[in-house]
C-alpha cells in the first residue's frame, strides 16, 4: 500500500495529539402510533405525498394504492343520500327561458339577490289553511248534560256517583258537628262559675298602709255642723266604745262663730248617721269632744306620741275639702313644733305640734293621725299654706299625749284648766339672746309672785329654751298646775334665774 496521504490522518497521525471522538449516534425519538397513524406516510409512499415530477408510474401507482374512506352508514346514507335510481345533481344544467317560465321574481327579494345581505326579519307566522290553524282552534263546545241525564243517562259510571255522594254526606255531617259544639260552648258561657280565690298582694300585708285603713277607716266618721245659714265639715276620731268622738274646737264651733245651737250629725264610712252633741270644749288647745248614741262602734287603739320619730310613717284618715273616707300617707317630718294661732278676739290656741308630710287639707281637721301599728298618735289640726288654702306638704297634728289628757278632763268634767304663767310677751331677737318679752304682768299672777316684771325677757322656760312668745305659751302649758318651775330672764344686761309656780288658768 502506499504511503501518501489520502486524504485521512494515517496511523502514526492517529496515534499523535489528543484521541479524536466517534461520531454522535443519531437521537429518534418515540413516535406516539396514533399521531404515527394519522400523520404517517401511507403504506406504499416513500417521499412526498405530490407526485415526484415527469409523472413517473411509480408514484401514481403509490397514490393509487392509497386506502379510501369508508362507506358512510346505512341510516346516514338512507337520510343524506340521493334517492335509487335518480341521477339528478344539485347542479342543475341551464335550462331554456320558455321552460322556466313561471311567476316572475321580485328583483328586492333577498332570497333571489344573492349579493343581498343577512337581515333579521319578523317572526314565522302560522299560515292561513286550515291545516296550519288547526292547533290555534278551540274545540267546538260540547252538548251540556241536564241532572237525570248525567246520572242516570249512563255518561258517568255508578261508582263515582257512590263516592260523590259518600263525600257530600260526610261534609255534612262534620258541618253538623262543628255547629253541635259550638252551641254546647255558647251554653257553658250562662252557667254558674266559681272563680278562684286571690291572696292578698303583698302590700296588704299586716302593717302595711292598706292593712291599717283597713283597721281604722270605720273608728272616723266625717262631721257635718250646721248653725242658722253657717255650715261646715270636719272629722273626727272615735275613742270610746260609749260613742265620744275626739275632734278641733274649731270644727264644732265653726272657727268660734257659733257656740251655742249648731247641729252637728257624724257620718260613718258605712253611710251610718247620728246626731251628736258637744261634751266640751278647749280652745286653748283647739280640742272638742262630742258624743254620738250608736251600738258597738269601732275605736281607735291610742298609742304614744312620745315615742315617734322623724322618719316614722304615719296615716291620716278623714274627709278634706268634701271627699268622705279619704288615706293620706306621709313621714314625721318634725317633732315639738309650736303652734300658735288665733287670739285677735279670743284665746290663742296653741299646742306642741308634731309635723307630717302626709297631704292635710281643709276638712282633715279633727282627723286621726295614725302610726304604722294602727295606733292613734295625733288629731289632724292645721297646715301651712302659701295662699290658696291647700296642702303643700306641711301639716301639723296636736300629739295624743296632750290630747288623750284633755280628753279626759272633758269627758269626765265638760271643762279643762291649764297651767299659766299671768304674763303677755312678744318674740324679740338681740345679740345676747332670743327670747320672749314680758309686755305686762297680770296682778296677783304666779310671775308677779316670782318678781317677774315687764321688760324681762324669758329665755328659758324649765329645760326648755323659749325663744318665741309661742315656745313660752307652750312650754308653761306643758307643766301642771302647781308645780314650781325654774325660769331664766335677762333683765339689764344680766342673766337671772327665779322659781315660778304655776298658777291655774
Amino acid at each position: 500500500m502506499s504511503d501518501e496521504w489520502n486524504g485521512e490522518p494515517g496511523a502514526d497521525e492517529r496515534g499523535k495529539g489528543e484521541p479524536r471522538l466517534g461520531p454522535r449516534p443519531l437521537a429518534r425519538p418515540q413516535t406516539d402510533p396514533t399521531q404515527l397513524a394519522a400523520f404517517g406516510r401511507p403504506t406504499g409512499v416513500d417521499g412526498a405525498f405530490s407526485p415526484q415530477p415527469g409523472g413517473s408510474a411509480g408514484a401514481r401507482s403509490a397514490f393509487s394504492e392509497l386506502t379510501t374512506a369508508p362507506p358512510p352508514p346505512e341510516s346516514l346514507a338512507s337520510a343524506f343520500g340521493r334517492p335509487t335510481g335518480n341521477t339528478e345533481l344539485l347542479q342543475r344544467e341551464p335550462a331554456d327561458e320558455a321552460e322556466t317560465a313561471g311567476p316572475v321574481d321580485d328583483p328586492a327579494d333577498p332570497w333571489r339577490d344573492p349579493s343581498t345581505g343577512a337581515v333579521i326579519g319578523p317572526p314565522a307566522l302560522p299560515g292561513e289553511s286550515d291545516d296550519d290553524g288547526a292547533k290555534d282552534r278551540k274545540p267546538p263546545a260540547g252538548k251540556r248534560l241536564s241532572l237525570p241525564q248525567l246520572i242516570f243517562g249512563g255518561h258517568v259510571k255508578v261508582t263515582a256517583l257512590l263516592v260523590l255522594a259518600v263525600v257530600v254526606l260526610l261534609i255534612g255531617a262534620a258541618g253538623g258537628l262543628v255547629g253541635w259544639l259550638a252551641a254546647r260552648g255558647g251554653e257553658a258561657l250562662n252557667k254558674d262559675v266559681t272563680l278562684a280565690a286571690v291572696s292578698p298582694g303583698k302590700e296588704r300585708a299586716p302593717g302595711s298602709v292598706a292593712d291599717i285603713a283597713k283597721r281604722v277607716r270605720p273608728a272616723v266618721v266625717s262631721l257635718e255642723v250646721r248653725a242658722g245659714e253657717v255650715a261646715g265639715s270636719g272629722s273626727g276620731a272615735v275613742i270610746d266604745g260609749d260613742g265620744y268622738i275626739l275632734t278641733n274646737d274649731h270644727v264644732v264651733t265653726l272657727g268660734g262663730e257659733a257656740t251655742k245651737g249648731q247641729q252637728i250629725t257624724a257620718v260613718f264610712n258605712d253611710g251610718t248617721r247620728a246626731v251628736a252633741k258637744i261634751v266640751g270644749t278647749d280652745p286653748k288647745t283647739d280640742l272638742a269632744v262630742v258624743k254620738v248614741e250608736v251600738t258597738n262602734p269601732t275605736v281607735l287603739q291610742l298609742g304614744r306620741s312620745a315615742d315617734l320619730a322623724v322618719g316614722d310613717t304615719v296615716v291620716a284618715i278623714g274627709s278634706p275639702l268634701g271627699q268622705q273616707d279619704t288615706v293620706t300617707e306621709g313621714i314625721v317630718s318634725a317633732l315639738n313644733r309650736p303652734i300658735v294661732f288665733g287670739g285677735e278676739s279670743g284665746t290663742p290656741s296653741a299646742y306642741d305640734a308634731i309635723q307630717t308630710d302626709a297631704a292635710i287639707n281643709p276638712g282633715n281637721s279633727g282627723g286621726p293621725l295614725i302610726d304604722s301599728t294602727g295606733a292613734l298618735v295625733g288629731i289632724n289640726t292645721s297646715i301651712k299654706t302659701t295662699g290658696a288654702g291647700g296642702s303643700i306638704g306641711l301639716g301639723y297634728a296636736i300629739p295624743i299625749d296632750d290630747a288623750g289628757r284633755i280628753a279626759d278632763a272633758l269627758i269626765s268634767d265638760g271643762s279643762v284648766h291649764h297651767a299659766d304663767i299671768g304674763v303677755s310677751s312678744a318674740s324679740v331677737s338681740a345679740e345676747t339672746s332670743d327670747g320672749a318679752r314680758v309686755q305686762n304682768v297680770v296682778e296677783g299672777s304666779a310671775a308677779e309672785k316670782a318678781g317677774i316684771k315687764a321688760g324681762d325677757v324669758i329665755t328659758k322656760f324649765g329645760d326648755r329654751p323659749t325663744g318665741t312668745a309661742a315656745e313660752l305659751i307652750v312650754a308653761v302649758r306643758k307643766h301642771q298646775i302647781g308645780e314650781t318651775v325654774p325660769v331664766v330672764l335677762a333683765r339689764d344686761g344680766r342673766q337671772l334665774t327665779v322659781q315660778v309656780t304655776l298658777g291655774s288658768d
